[in-house]
């Protein structure tokens, strides 16, 4: 598995955007929210592919948009 600084650099920062939709979540009690954070938090370390991990951001923030609980 090859890692480069891009790919390091974009799961890192996907990372901290789910930690505050999971911190969004639990103030506002709204579960949707925090279960996106935990799987924006989780789904950098399988998805290495730079285009992937956009596509799969992009959908999960806004999946608590669409469905607000």
């Amino acid at each position: 598995m090859e890692l480069d600084f891009t790919a390091l650099f974009l799961a890192i920062m996907i990372s901290l955007i789910g930690m505050g939709y999971m911190m969004f979540g639990k103030k506002l009690q709204r579960r949707i929210a925090s279960l996106c954070g935990l799987i924006m938090c989780v789904f950098p370390y399988f998805i290495t592919n730079t285009y992937g991990m956009i596509l799969v951001c992009a959908l999960l923030m806004s999946v608590p948009y669409f469905l607000p609980y």
